[in-house]
């Protein structure tokens, strides 16, 4: 049989999405082989771009690495440019190589439109990918480190006002960023935040078509009661290095225009010999095939999709993936000689936020706005995160987000943002730690036996360490006070002598729930014995692990566990919750800080990332 070999061309939302589900559909299949190609060796999560530029997160938290997407799976990345597409010979030819198909996805995306308004190449920004997002970045800090030794006013005025043209989500998220940087900047170089000024520029007469005009209308109060300048009907005819000018004849002085109005076809998506359509999209039939071009399909932002004269696929996330999947499912189909699918768009709804703070959002006609609308995009952020790369992806967006955000600019306002040193809870870890070890030591010995060693050890200077008759581990004690555990006769005095052990209870009796778990767990007197040598292993451990400040945030997490457990098992009393207190707050990680977490951790690290999202590599290998 010939080989089938699928090449993706674009690493974008769609191309990744389709390579992920082709991978798993031939993971052991070795007469399928699936490439993909893009000039950039990640993924870019363009939705969160505007972060970048506004200063809020670093360049990293929208870095996926390819390598570790598709570790351990059949598809093989190429880092190059795409240099023609015979789709005569069906070979993809690249800068440095050449690529057979039997089918092609083309998933190349989108760049901005222009629109032929002069000037606006040459002395605007757009942000449309991660180098974009940088430059406008650092070029705003220029500007306020500038503004900040200007004495004359007019030109620092210039330097210090910021217009965003578009008023889509792109523009409007990009603006709601430098609404929350602006004061952090001023603050930074001494500037007047009351000198900046933030504009949004919009042709049209509303802003956020794609919502409802109710949430419209609420993001628009929301960004003018934080003086925010809103211009619609007001089209930009001309933009210079120091100044726009609006179809009225206006004109607004200024050293920064960041233009999001509009996108079009990615050129190198355009060059490929299919039929195009509006903005230079290239037209798909209802398979997401390319006009006259069976084996080849297109996806994402340069697919053009159309029933009854409208476009079925936005250029938004969910309609990339969703062309994506439709796409993958006929490669499928048509390798399997099975029937084909339709593409049938089904979109969920939209949110936009403004700022780390405030957001709106439309789900499935569920309408929500401020924190609710927030919460809900870093879930949907957060879902798309864990197919992506699961776990890693999401421990480092909650990192970015959450708990290492500056200057409060998330819906926790910096509640959970902490950069405090870890030193402070040392002597806190060791004072645990020791109780929990001599804990597990009177119990691996047996109460009794402990204060005799130390009565003895006091009188006469000798140490007699043993495992005395009254252990937790010897067979026949039984020290848990559970009934069901003694026979009927001696129930009552057996029962008693295990409750003298402890101190009086939190609870009088355990909760139902919890006593019908352990009359399944143990509902011997040798399993009693067998859990209660567990519990002594387990609390030697933890008072070693925490002594050492070995694996803390385990020996911690086990610590709280054994304080509720014994709480609910009727067998504590209110001295034991500080430890559940305590644990949490060593949940902190302070085993980096004079424990060997700070040498282990990070050695385990690199081992398990290497065997999991495999080695860095050289992109040119």
């Amino acid at each position: 049989m010939a080989a089938t070999n699928i090449v993706i061309l674009g690493a974008g939302y769609a191309g990744v999405h389709a390579a992920k589900k082709l991978a798993k559909k031939y993971k052991k299949n070795n007469d399928v082989t699936i490439t993909l190609i893009d000039k950039n060796p990640y993924h870019t999560l363009m939705t969160e771009l505007h972060e970048v530029a506004g200063g809020r997160v670093p360049e990293a938290s929208v870095k996926v690495d390819l390598n570790k997407i598709f570790h351990r799976t059949k598809v093989n990345v190429v880092v190059d440019y795409i240099e023609n597409v015979d789709l005569e010979k069906q070979v993809v030819k690249t800068t440095h190589g050449s690529y057979d198909y039997s089918y092609l996805m083309v998933g190349l995306g989108s760049e901005p439109a222009y629109f032929g308004v002069p000037g606006v190449k040459e002395h605007g920004f757009s942000l449309w990918s991660l180098d974009d997002a940088l430059t406008i970045r650092e070029h705003i800090e220029y500007q306020f480190r500038k503004a900040s030794i200007e004495r004359d006013e007019k030109v620092r005025r210039e330097m210090l006002t910021f217009i965003v043209a578009g008023a889509g989500f792109t523009g409007i998220e990009m603006a709601g960023e430098l609404l929350e940087w602006k004061d952090t900047l001023a603050a930074k170089y001494h500037v007047d935040v009351e000198e900046v000024q933030v504009y949004v520029v919009e042709a049209a007469g509303t802003i956020l078509n794609m919502l409802d005009q109710k949430q419209a209308a609420k993001a628009e109060k929301y960004m003018v009661k934080h003086k925010i300048e809103v211009l619609k009907n007001a089209p930009i005819t001309e933009v210079k290095e120091d100044s726009i000018t609006l179809k009225d004849g206006r004109s607004i002085a200024t050293r920064t225009l960041i233009w999001t109005c509009g996108i079009q076809c990615a050129t190198s998506a355009s060059d490929v010999a299919v039929e195009k359509t509006r903005a230079n999209r290239l037209k798909a039939n209802d398979y997401m095939q390319a006009e006259g071009h069976e084996n080849v399909y297109v996806i994402g932002d340069c697919a053009y999709n159309e029933a009854d004269g409208n476009c079925t696929n936005p250029q938004i996330v969910e309609a990339a993936e969703q062309t994506a999947t439709t796409a993958a499912k006929n490669i499928i189909a048509s390798i399997e000689n099975k029937e084909k699918v339709a593409f049938k768009g089904n979109y969920h709804g939209f949110m936009v936020s403004i700022g780390g703070r405030y957001g709106v959002a439309n789900l499935s006609g569920v309408k929500l706005s401020g924190f609710f609308a927030m919460v809900m995009k870093h879930i949907v952020n957060l879902i798309y995160l864990f197919g992506v790369l699961n776990v890693n992806s999401v421990y480092h967006y909650l990192q970015h987000e959450f708990f290492d955000m500056k200057q409060n600019r998330n819906i926790m306002r910096g509640h959970i943002s902490s950069v405090g040193n870890r030193l402070w809870t040392v002597p806190l870890r060791l004072y645990i730690g020791t109780l929990w070890l001599i804990e597990g030591l009177k119990k691996l010995m047996g109460e009794g036996t402990w204060d005799s060693m130390w009565e003895t050890l006091k009188n006469t200077g000798d140490l007699a360490v043993q495992i005395g008759s009254d252990s937790w581990i010897k067979a026949g004690n039984v020290k848990m006070p559970f009934d069901w555990l003694y026979d009927a006769v001696s129930s009552a005095s057996q029962t008693g002598d295990a409750a003298s052990t402890f101190a009086e209870p939190i609870l009088d009796k355990m909760p139902g729930f919890y006593e019908a778990i352990m009359k399944i767990m143990i509902p011997t007197p040798e399993m009693a014995v067998f859990f209660q040598t567990i519990v002594v292993i387990t609390e030697i451990c933890i008072g070693l692990a925490l002594i050492a400040g070995l694996f803390t945030w385990l020996a911690s997490a086990a610590s709280a566990f054994m304080t509720i457990n014994f709480v609910l098992s009727a067998m504590a009393g209110w001295e034991i919750l500080w430890f559940f207190f305590g644990a949490i707050a060593l949940m902190n990680g302070c085993g980096r800080a004079f424990g060997l977490d700070h040498y282990v951790l990070p050695w385990i690290n690199k081992i398990a990332g290497n065997w999991w999202l495999g080695e860095n590599k050289h992109i040119y290998k």
